[in-house]
């Protein structure tokens, strides 16, 4: 359960998972993990792969898992946060998108032991009657329980009849697969419930829900989108990937760190020790991060590479070419920063270390020392006050 409520928002309803998973230990049964994906654009984003990554560990626990790619409800369009009804894509631009998901997320799931099915197997072979008896299954009123619907039917805006279908296929689906759990984004919450209703309805057990928050993009505010520009793609450049996860914040570094890492809880607990009382430095650790990143999505060598395009590309670029390194013997394990600033030469004392520290003015690897108590350990840093002032410190 640790894993498994590791990064959750919410599991509805928890006792009965505890209760699953202890049949599924007693009788040997794997439990059958569902989520699914409609094929809408042709590239996934590290957003994209927080469920996979639950997926991933459900996986590793011995469940089986069902990565369901709706090309029947991608052609429909999911009007979840939608102020407006959606563009129908054709059967032939989802089925071009599916063909992409398969391949990309084969290098999150294991492929031998991942059932990939598609929705329409099921819900292209149902008849005019059949989709009407599904229907019948549901209520307006309860469909307009949900917010998006609400908030378009009170400002007049159309709301076409497909949009509450969209809801009850999907739900269908966990009905067609007799799924124990679905999992899904935050936003998805409204529909995988109407999953939980319809499995009773077919008398099948109600799937437990286990929703994941919406991965925050580049800025750190906005959901990770494309139509925004703060994604990071998986199948982009490795040195772009590196790049982009060195440019999020501490903060988000941390979340990612959770969301989308195979460091094991334990270590993200040391991790976050670390950081907080210094003996970890940001940017060694974000470091590690992209590191695993792209050797995720471009294998080990590839992330040694970026690794080492990144440390040339970040010193060319802002300290001066013909930087001389400072030797500084360590007293004890570690050195105030404004202390090291003043041996190295960077300032005339460590009283103006502080006070540069304080105005913002320094930095270490490119990220800005906001603790004027801040300390460093063993280790080569570079180190940059105000504009023109550096120095590579080797500190020992």
């Amino acid at each position: 359960m640790e894993v498994i409520k590791r990064g959750a928002v919410e599991i509805l309803v928890e006792k009965e998972l505890v209760e699953k998973l202890e049949k599924s230990v007693k009788t040997g049964v794997p439990l059958k993990i569902k989520a699914g994906f409609d094929p809408t654009a042709p590239d996934l984003h590290l957003g994209h792969t927080v469920l996979l990554h639950k997926l991933r560990q459900f996986q590793q626990l011995g469940h089986e898992i069902y990565f369901l790619i709706g090309d029947f409800t991608g052609m429909i369009g999911d009007p979840t946060g939608k102020s407006e009804t959606r563009k129908v894509l054709s059967r032939e631009d989802v089925l071009k998108n599916a063909e992409t998901y398969k391949e990309q997320v084969f290098k999150i799931l294991d492929p031998k032991i991942t059932k990939v099915v598609f929705n329409s197997d099921w819900l292209g072979k149902m008849s005019a009657s059949d989709m009407i008896a599904l229907a019948s299954k549901y209520t307006v009123a309860r469909m307009l329980e949900r917010e998006d619907f609400s908030n378009r039917f009170s400002n007049q805006q159309p709301i076409s009849i497909h949009e509450f279908m969209y809801p009850l296929v999907q739900g269908y689906d966990s009905v067609a697969i007799k799924a124990d759990v679905e999992l899904g984004g935050t936003d998805q919450k409204f529909n995988l419930l109407v999953g939980r209703e319809l499995q009773r309805e077919w008398g099948q057990t109600p799937q437990t829900v286990l929703t994941m928050p919406l991965l925050e993009g580049l800025d750190g505010v906005n959901k990770m989108s494309k139509s925004l520009g703060n994604y990071i793609g998986i199948n982009e450049p490795a040195d772009e990937i590196y790049g982009k996860v060195m440019s999020i914040s501490d903060e988000l570094m941390l979340r990612y760190y959770e969301l989308l890492s195979d460091m094991s809880l334990v270590e993200l607990e040391e991790l976050k020790v670390g950081l907080k009382n210094g003996n970890v430095h940001p940017m060694e650790a974000k470091k590690k991060l992209a590191r695993e990143m792209v050797g995720r999505y471009h294998g080990a060598d590839a992330a040694v590479q970026a690794d080492e395009n990144f440390i040339k590309r970040f010193r060319d670029n802002q300290t001066p070419e013909d930087l001389e390194e400072v030797a500084i013997a360590l007293e004890g394990e570690r050195m105030p920063i404004f202390k090291i600033l003043a041996t190295a030469g960077l300032v005339k004392s460590g009283g103006e270390g502080r006070r540069s520290i304080q105005g913002g003015g320094v930095k270490v690897d490119g990220e800005k020392i906001a603790d004027d108590t801040a300390e460093l350990g063993a280790g080569e840093y570079v180190i940059q006050v105000g504009k023109r002032r550096f120095a590579k410190v080797k500190l020992s």
